[in-house]
């Protein structure tokens, strides 16, 4: 079986736009959540599975750089 290289396409201006739109629309809801997961106590992060660590890096994170879900 063989596969074909992907080449890289460049959105059109309007599919750039919307994207931008997109992430500007889920900002703010990123930013509380994040901000929330910084703000839980050891016990609530353990519950989770992180670290204080990794639950700072995450909340240090900049607001474009959103889970491709939410994309």
């Amino acid at each position: 079986m063989t596969h074909a290289l992907a080449t890289p396409v460049s959105l059109p201006a309007t599919a750039r736009r919307r994207s931008l739109l997109a992430m500007l629309r889920v900002a703010p809801a990123l930013l509380r959540q994040r901000r929330a997961l910084a703000d839980l106590d050891d016990s609530r992060l353990q519950d989770l599975g992180l670290t204080r660590a990794q639950a700072r890096a995450e909340a240090d994170r900049p607001f474009w750089d959103a889970p491709a879900h939410w994309r």
